[in-house]
């Protein structure tokens, strides 16, 4: 955290002219580390401070127009998986260009060498994956150097402790731990045979042996707890009024979606939603214990993870429970960019890439003060929000890209 008078020096991605800062309160770009970016709401990300992203299952070569773009673009730097691979009959379906499903290793490591040649940075596995496909794609992803993510939230057979034990090192939304906790348990399973589980006061010494054996692994958390608690806290969701959410919400995609999933609140509270303190509880005992605990949001997951905004709801949350203002912006900053050995940026210093956002408060004295942004500087260019929001693509060029991306495609027939 700098207050920030002089000028950057000059060269790739630094400021190039000088930035009146007085009395204003600078800190890096955020970074969300769970998203599931879409070019229609790629710049409510940077409106939000936020200059980089972690996308995290979904398609290399659809995001290639924004994982393409320069430095100083006003869309977020974007850090990818391909499809997510996931055991039958798929929980997203059939394969397809989002995921692969498959029961058979050999298909797996064929698939795993094929996301590295289209330039994956990391292999996404998915719940309903099998024991030895899963091993399988993480031992082929070793040999590339590639970490493995996996999200095992509707897991009914593996936990958190067997994929780490197989050698997977991210886990989104701190899932499985539930499953290694309460064996037998998922949010599939009848709800009605586990309550006696008491999920509003989690077991906190359950919790704590198993993040000390987890730790023995060095894996890496990326809990998402807004996704929960957005979920938990319908109707009365957080959502601030300011320019960024008002622009989500005149947006069709991806309101409509979540207006979809107003219908389901009732089953995502009973069974997906329902480990909202739990996964709170992992987050703060994993990073006490020693662990990796990085910031990120699920967006456009369950209902009203708002693109860029739910990551300052995220930091919120990482106070609530606990941390401290500088703990939690460092779950956003340096700590991430750490996480997947992103050098040039996450801290403010000569030499790495000027991705600021300059505030008109200070964070260290309330976390909600990185929503007063003041000015975005990505790649050493600075925007304010308002010329960002007007950047928004229309719908129709949206829908245009993703019908010329389906097109080819469809056309070389990747299975």
């Amino acid at each position: 955290m700098i207050k920030q008078g002089e000028v950057l020096p000059e060269g790739p991605g630094t400021i190039d002219k000088t930035i009146d800062a007085k009395g204003k309160f600078i800190i890096p770009g955020l970074i969300d580390m769970h998203c599931h970016i879409n070019e229609g709401f790629a710049p409510h990300f940077v409106a939000s401070g936020v200059t980089t992203v972690r996308n995290t299952a979904g398609n290399v070569l659809l995001l290639n127009n924004l994982i393409q773009k320069p430095d100083h673009a006003s869309v977020p730097r974007v850090y990818a998986s391909d499809r997510m691979i996931d055991g039958s009959p798929g929980q997203w379906g059939p394969t397809s260009y989002v995921n692969f499903v498959t029961d058979d290793p050999e298909e797996a490591r064929i698939e795993v060498r094929r996301q590295v040649e289209v330039g994956a940075k990391f292999i996404k596995l998915y719940g309903w994956i099998k024991r030895d496909v899963m091993g399988a794609a993480a031992d082929e992803a070793k040999k590339f150097g590639l970490e493995v993510s996996i999200d095992l939230i509707n897991s009914k057979e593996l936990t958190a402790l067997d994929a780490a034990k197989m050698g997977v090192t991210w886990f989104e939304h701190a899932s499985g731990f539930a499953q290694e906790i309460y064996k037998g348990w998922s949010p599939l399973a009848d709800q009605a045979e586990w309550s006696h589980i008491n999920w509003e006061e989690p077991d906190q010494e359950k919790v704590k042996e198993l993040c000390e054996e987890m730790l023995e692994y060095n894996v890496k958390l990326c809990p998402t707890m807004v996704l929960f608690d957005q979920a938990m806290s319908y109707p009365n969701i957080w959502s601030p009024k300011n320019k960024v959410i008002e622009s989500i919400e005149n947006s069709k995609h991806p309101v409509e979606y979540w207006k979809s999933h107003e219908e389901l609140e009732a089953t995502i509270k009973e069974s997906t939603a329902v480990v909202s303190n739990l996964t709170k509880a992992i987050a703060k005992t994993y990073y006490e214990v020693g662990g990796s605990v990085v910031a990120g949001t699920d967006t456009p997951a369950l209902l009203y993870t708002y693109p860029g905004m739910a990551l300052h709801r995220e930091l919120e949350i990482f106070v609530e429970i606990g941390f401290t203002e500088i703990e939690a912006l460092q779950a956003a900053t340096v700590n991430a960019a750490k996480s997947i050995n992103l050098d040039d940026i996450g801290t403010i210093q000569e030499g790495k890439i000027a991705d600021l956002v300059i505030l008109n408060e200070n964070p260290l004295d309330n976390i909600k003060h990185t929503q007063e942004i003041d000015l975005i500087v990505k790649g050493g260019k600075a925007y304010n929000q308002e010329d960002i929001l007007r950047s928004i693509p229309s719908e129709e060029d949206v829908n245009r890209s993703l019908q010329a991306f389906m097109e080819k495609w469809e056309a070389v027939n990747i299975n």
